[in-house]
Formats: C-alpha cells, sequence, structure tokens
C-alpha cells in the first residue's frame, strides 16, 4: 500500500471515530469542512433529515473574487466569513464543528476562527 493510500485510510479511520460521536441536528446543525490542494469547502448538516442547510467554498464566485489561489489560508477565512454569514441569515448561531478527520491546524483552524469571529458558536 502506497503512502498516500496510507494517509487517506487514516483520515478515514479519524473521520468514522469523530462522526459516531457528532450528531448534527436543525437547531445545532453539523458544520462539515473539506479541503482539498484546490479548495476548500464547508457544510452545515441537518443530520437528523440528512439535509445540507448551507454551504460555502471556494468554488462559489463571491468567495473566490479577489482571491490569487484558492487553496491558502487567505481562502479558508473568506469560505469561513460566507458559512457563518449565511448561517446567521437562515437564524443559526450555534454549531457542532465537524473537521471531518483533518488536523485541526492552518487552512481548518483558519477557517473555524473566522466562523467564530463572524457570529457562529461551537
Amino acid at each position: 500500500m502506497s503512502s498516500l493510500a496510507l494517509k487517506k485510510l487514516a483520515r478515514q479511520k479519524r473521520q468514522s471515530r469523530v462522526r459516531k460521536k457528532i450528531r448534527g441536528t436543525s437547531e445545532r446543525p453539523r458544520l462539515n469542512v473539506f479541503k482539498s490542494s484546490r479548495h476548500i469547502y464547508a457544510q452545515l448538516i441537518d443530520d437528523t433529515t440528512g439535509a445540507t442547510l448551507v454551504s460555502a467554498s471556494t468554488l462559489i464566485e463571491d468567495v473566490a473574487a479577489g482571491l490569487t489561489h484558492t487553496g491558502n489560508l487567505e481562502a479558508a477565512k473568506k469560505v469561513g466569513e460566507a458559512v457563518a454569514k449565511r448561517a446567521l441569515d437562515k437564524d443559526i448561531k450555534s454549531v457542532v464543528f465537524d473537521r471531518n478527520g483533518f488536523l485541526y491546524h492552518g487552512r481548518i483552524k483558519a477557517l473555524a476562527d473566522a466562523a467564530r469571529e463572524n457570529g457562529l458558536s461551537f
């Protein structure tokens, strides 16, 4: 097995461990974050119905405007701001943070901090 496959498998194990404990509800949805080398994505999920309530990513023109690169800390901060603003528009103030098996540093931490600064609590 290649080192890349082992790394992916380790993240999937961390992801399943976290998902056993974290559940999003309509009052307090789950803020799920995914990152690739080129983009970062965030969405609020109500696990009781399986519905995505709010989403934001660097693929959206509003967020990507003014960014030179969509896979860095600056882009993660803009996605955090965007998801927080969209959540507040739908009267969602409190969420459960799901780092999706990624380590809590770098882009994941930047997105979470930006969401907190713009009104979300978790």
